[in-house]
């Protein structure tokens, strides 16, 4: 009787071992089936599916027919499936695998749009988030990315779209530096304030972030004595930036001068961690920054197909 049951128990354990070599067998006889079938698993946004069958496709058919046009569709596919660290070392394979070919430029251009949408999670994708707080380590490195594009593929297809991508990290760069500053100042770190709206200001020229800049400088070099420096940037504010908030009838309104004082024991005591989270300076994007929507990108240049 026992010899039996283990027999039976043997009997089973093979049937299924054998059922789970069968499923992570291939699943399709031919490269051709492979491809078709992950395209067919792209169109219907079946993401993990058609990343599984293009990874098996290289892997069983590596200098096949569809070889590199799968390692294109699986950089497109990470990229779909929010996995963008797995998109961009696909594009960065692909770049060494294939640096003469004629669709290298789509790596490099996935390579941006990868960081680009690199640390937006759930939340992000579906409610209103003020992206210029984040850290701003992705937005650089995607800056970075859609520069090298254009700088060895100024006449790609993709280029258009690269460069008002660009101007839109650019804007929210230089808006990351006034939020430190604003924040500096709070602190009464003035010195410090001043440097980071100076830096917007000689690095981030023609950026809706500069009269914000300027006024950083004002208020900063004000607080310190050194009134020659505030003078002079106040008279490119008023110039180049009549509208400001911070102006009123012409005059500098020092509304935020050296909050320092106002500081209670609790905020020195704590380093600040729980001070009000908005910083009070300046922050004049109703007027002068443009608005950019997800329709002004173009989504399709991602698709290689």
């Amino acid at each position: 009787m026992r010899a039996r049951v283990a027999i039976l128990l043997l009997s089973a354990l093979f049937l299924v071992a054998c059922s789970s070599n069968d499923e992570k067998g291939p699943k399709y006889a031919t490269e051709k089936e492979f491809y078709d079938a992950a395209q067919r698993q792209l169109k219907s946004s079946q993401w993990d599916l058609a990343i599984e069958n293009l990874q098996s496709l290289e892997s069983n058919y590596p200098f096949g027919t569809y070889a590199e046009q799968a390692q294109l569709e699986l950089i497109y596919a990470y990229y779909r499936n929010f996995e963008p660290e797995a998109a961009s070392a696909a594009a960065d394979r692909f770049i060494r695998l294939h640096p003469q070919h004629r669709n290298v430029d789509y790596a490099y251009y996935m390579k941006g749009l990868a960081s680009f949408t690199e640390g937006n999670g759930m939340f992000e994708r579906f409610l209103p988030t003020d992206l210029t707080q984040r850290d701003p380590g992705a937005a650089r490195q995607s800056f970075a990315h859609f520069s090298q594009l254009l700088a060895r593929f100024p006449n790609s297809q993709y280029a258009p779209d690269a460069r008002k991508r660009m101007i839109y990290l650019r804007n929210l760069l230089a808006r990351y530096e006034i939020h430190a500053a604003n924040y500096y100042m709070k602190r009464g770190a003035f010195i410090a304030a001043a440097n980071r709206g100076r830096y917007v200001v000689e690095n981030f020229q023609q950026t809706p972030a500069v009269p914000d800049g300027l006024a950083v400088m004002i208020q900063s070099y004000h607080v310190l004595g050194l009134d020659d420096l505030a003078q002079q940037a106040l008279a490119t504010l008023k110039l180049n930036y009549p509208e400001h908030p911070a102006l009123v009838d012409g005059e500098f309104n020092y509304q935020h001068t050296n909050r320092l004082g106002d500081r209670s024991w609790i905020s020195y005591l704590t380093f600040g961690l729980f001070d009000k989270k908005d910083p009070p300076g300046f922050d004049s994007r109703a007027i002068y920054n443009p608005e950019f929507r997800d329709e002004d990108f173009d989504d399709e240049a991602a698709n290689p197909a």
